[in-house]
């Protein structure tokens, strides 16, 4: 737990003030409050009673000044505590994402998305609402607790004694109730695990939802989900509802002790009217801080399986990390496969590739074929070590991957894949993700290219058309195309297209193909596809199965040796796939 709260303390950074400065507000507000029984209790005694005018004036206005002291001290802690808080959320949120960003593939394999996307909303404003209990609450319960009971025992020492016996009941019941409470919100924050999951997959999938007329048995699945959520917190709060009249039996039993035991007093003469009326004051702190104590720990206790679900994102180090002297230039687009072997997780039964070796010069273009499973997509991600090999290397312009920096490495390799992703803005904006810096005449070229800009043309607003989030209302193949001018627009020296013009008719495919080969001699290129009439031009063809690289070789060559290749094509001429 410390290491938790050590994690999380380094959010606080420029609110370390607010944070500072809210508990020394809060002690002066609490010091305010305990004083106002006592000013009360001499000017019933001393004032009203005795029919003394001026000790009243005295006594009234210290009164109200104490009581605008406390308000005014009340309401810097409120706004220092605020500026705290939300300012600890807000670096805890940054602090989140960068992690998240530096995550490798492997990283990112462990969590899944809607699990994220909890920890950054709701776990996020579970701690920050602890935090702001911790600095203002935390700290005004023991202090009034303590300085409200310092004051009972100096009107009466005997009095004091009823809290002694009262105190541990409702300290045992809180006790209680919150070790029972606290595992019920661990499955409170998992089970938003599952109906993030559930929204976001049925919102990306709407019209799959609605094609299969799956509407019921989303709507079913979400019910289920959100039951379970009802149900946890129902059985929290059956829990937490024992607070209130436990807190109501001990507040009136106390009252009714002080009350037995004062009137005896009073006709004794050891206690004044004043004193009692000050002893029910004091008995509400004591009470009442006890009772916001219990909430701080409910909090708490709320707030840690949030607090250890961030830390755990926070700690969690990435795979991937830039060599000691990295190397900052890619010379050219040369790669070389030297008996590669690669497994997603080190404890997988199943090795991906294995003892691959390719060897591609700048400037080729290279085919890769394979069914499904075969992993073409694997192989290629080694190459911007958006993984890591398992065994073996991979070499860039003649170094290993391992060795560049890791932004030089992709900066120079551009990947368009088969569901690539257009983001929430222009067209403009889009594209320039490839290049920040692109001229308007660069962006149109690299769209022609592409085989964009003649739709592009055709939108009202051009290239100031604003794309939905998803690229919602573009097709699947005018996606493709600007996810391929976008790649150009980084001018790589290497350019990987996965299976990324299969939502193009072949007649755009060949005329995307024919600008690449003439327009970027210089560029290594690599084309996944499963149409051979995409590949049968390259430099050369690799044709994988299950892991491994079955042959390479021209489209002639692996016509008259591979019977894979024959097949495949065999398949698609049938067809009237060429």
């Amino acid at each position: 737990m410390n290491r938790t709260v050590e994690r999380l303390a380094g959010s606080i950074r420029e609110y370390k003030k607010d944070s500072l400065l809210t508990p020394v507000f809060v002690g002066l507000e609490v010091v305010m409050e305990v004083l106002i029984p006592l000013i009360l209790a001499s000017l019933i005694d001393d004032g009203i009673t005795g029919g003394n005018m001026g000790v009243i004036l005295r006594l009234g206005l210290a009164l109200l000044i104490s009581a605008l002291l406390s308000l005014l001290f009340g309401v810097l802690a409120g706004r220092y505590a605020a500026s705290a808080s939300t300012g600890f959320a807000k670096n805890l949120r940054q602090d989140i994402f960068y992690a998240i960003q530096n995550f490798s593939f492997a990283n990112l394999d462990k969590y899944q998305t809607s699990s994220l996307i909890t920890r950054l909303t709701t776990d996020v404003t579970n701690v920050q609402n602890a935090y702001q209990m911790i600095i203002r609450v935390a700290m005004r319960c023991p202090l009034m607790l303590i300085l409200s009971y310092i004051m009972v025992i100096g009107i009466n020492p005997q009095l004091s004694l009823i809290f002694l016996f009262l105190i541990p009941i409702l300290g045992v019941g809180m006790y209680l109730i919150i070790t029972r409470v606290q595992p019920i919100f661990v499955k409170v924050f998992k089970t938003f695990d599952r109906l993030n999951k559930v929204v976001q997959e049925n919102l990306r999938g709407i019209r799959v939802v609605k094609s299969y007329v799956r509407d019921d048995y989303e709507t079913a699945k979400f019910k289920g989900v959100s039951q379970d959520i009802y149900r946890y917190f129902s059985e929290a709060e059956k829990l937490l509802a024992f607070v209130s009249p436990l807190m109501q039996f001990v507040i009136y039993l106390a009252i009714l002790l002080i009350s037995w035991f004062g009137a005896q007093l009073i006709v004794a003469e050891t206690l004044t009217t004043g004193q009692l009326v000050s002893l029910f004051a004091y008995t509400m702190q004591i009470l009442m801080s006890l009772m916001m104590l219990a909430m701080v720990f409910v909090m708490i206790t709320m707030s840690r399986a949030s607090a250890g679900r961030i830390v755990e994102v926070l700690d969690e180090q990435s795979d991937l990390h830039n060599p000691k002297d990295p190397v900052f230039f890619v010379k050219n687009g040369d790669i070389s496969f030297r008996d590669v072997d690669f497994s997603y997780s080190s404890a997988a039964e199943r090795i991906c590739l294995q003892k691959i070796n390719l060897e591609i010069r700048s400037g080729e273009t290279v085919g890769i074929l394979g069914g499904t499973g075969s992993s073409k997509t694997t192989l290629v991600q080694l190459i911007p070590r958006l993984y890591d090999v398992t065994g073996g290397s991979v070499m860039v312009g003649g170094i290993d991957v391992r060795a560049y920096d890791i932004k030089t490495l992709r900066d120079q390799v551009a990947m368009v894949l088969q569901k690539n992703v257009l983001f929430s803005g222009t067209i403009r904006d889009n594209l320039k993700w490839g290049n920040p810096d692109a001229s308007d005449e660069e962006m149109i070229r690299v769209s022609r290219l592409a085989c964009a800009d003649e739709f592009v043309q055709k939108f009202p607003d051009g290239y100031d058309t604003r794309i939905e989030q998803g690229g919602s209302n573009v097709s699947g193949g005018q996606k493709q195309r600007l996810c391929i001018a976008r790649a150009l627009l980084k001018k790589p020296r290497i350019l990987i297209l996965d299976d990324s013009t299969s939502a193009v008719d072949t007649k755009t495919d060949a005329q995307i193909r024919q600008a690449l080969f003439s327009e970027l001699p210089g560029t290594t290129k690599i084309i996944i596809t499963q149409r051979i009439s995409s590949v049968e031009d390259a430099d050369k063809i690799v044709v994988m199965d299950r892991g491994h690289i079955n042959a390479v070789g021209t489209h002639a060559e692996l016509m008259a040796n591979n019977p894979i290749y024959r097949e495949v094509y065999a398949t698609q001429m049938k067809g009237g796939e060429l």
